[in-house]
């Protein structure tokens, strides 16, 4: 049987028609046969959200849109996601939908804490964002008021102010600049003086920062020898501390006492020290001995042989004693 050229045609013609249809399909997330896991969605208002815009969960895209529907009163829009895989989502997960002034919207699943996950076929929960302009508004709203209730309010102070602004008022107002001005030249010049005074080369914080540092500086350089210092001072004190001051007082008046005892005794002439110290005859006595003592010395350094019983040669010398003691002559000469 031979097939005719236009029936070729149309059939190629049909094979290309669906193999476009599959392939559009396909670049839009969509397959012939719905396989997969699917979860969906319900907003008042998708905010241009559309098939295939992505799906993220904690910045990971894990699937797209599907598909929207909508009922005949579009109040409820229901979003068709399907995932990539099968995902651990969290049933109390909740999806909303971000958009961009620069992009097209996408659907951000913030995943909640449950241990139970969501089946395929599933609703998530979820919430309605004014996107980046409703937040920016929101904010400004309010702002707006307050600028409003402001401006409004300067309006009248300007206003008080002006009437209050008479001939007096003014000159009150000029002598005012006037003594601003004066005080600012003032503080000028205390500034000046301030910044010669904080100078880091020549001015005298320098010099007195330089002089504590310094100090500083020999403090913990003899930071040893102060730390031996604070000991054995902490030492001495705590022996003074333990020591029996009471006691060594004791001690020293009674010793003053036991010493006033004895001067008293010499003082008086009943002991012996007290008697040679204050009797004058024992002092004459005791004068004359030394005396005789001296002329039996000096007779027995002139006349040895008198004293001494041994004559080989001679006979005992007798005769001429001694009186009185020799005149004091210098050692080396002979008597």
């Amino acid at each position: 049987m031979k097939i005719s050229n236009e029936t070729k045609i149309g059939a190629l013609t049909t094979v290309a028609v669906v193999f476009l249809i599959l392939g559009f399909n396909f670049l839009k997330g969509k397959s012939v046969l719905k396989t997969g896991f699917f979860l969906y969605a319900n907003y008042t208002d998708l905010k241009k959200l559309s098939a295939s815009n992505a799906v993220f969960a904690n910045g990971f895209q894990i699937g797209t849109v599907y598909g929207t529907t909508s009922d005949a009163s579009l109040k409820v829009i229901t979003v068709e996601i399907k995932l990539n895989g099968d995902y651990q989502i969290p049933s109390n997960s909740i999806a909303s939908i971000e958009t961009s002034p620069l992009g097209s919207p996408d659907m951000n699943i913030q995943l909640g804490s449950s241990t139970t996950y969501m089946q395929t076929g599933d609703t998530l929960r979820t919430i309605e964002n004014g996107g980046m302009l409703g937040a920016i508004s929101q904010k400004l709203g309010p702002l707006s008021d307050q600028l409003t209730a402001a401006l409004v309010t300067l309006d009248t102070l300007m206003r008080n102010f002006n009437s209050l602004l008479d001939t007096n008022t003014k000159g009150n107002l000029r002598s005012v600049i006037s003594n601003l001005s004066t005080a600012s030249a003032h503080i000028t010049t205390s500034t000046i003086s301030m910044e010669k005074l904080l100078d880091v080369q020549s001015g005298a914080l320098a010099q007195s920062l330089s002089n504590v540092s310094q100090f500083t500086g020999n403090l913990a350089k003899n930071n040893n020898k102060i730390d031996s210092t604070l000991t054995y001072l902490q030492t001495t004190t705590r022996n003074l501390s333990q020591a029996d001051i009471t006691g060594l007082i004791n001690g020293f008046k009674q010793s003053a006492d036991s010493l006033s005892q004895i001067i008293n005794h010499i003082n008086s002439t009943q002991g012996s020290l007290g008697a040679l110290i204050n009797d004058k005859a024992l002092y004459n006595n005791l004068n004359n001995i030394t005396r005789s003592l001296n002329v039996l010395l000096d007779d027995l350094r002139v006349h040895p042989k008198r004293y001494v019983n041994i004559s080989v040669f001679g006979k005992k010398d007798k005769g001429d004693y001694l009186t009185a003691p020799l005149p004091v002559t210098d050692s080396t000469q002979k008597p």
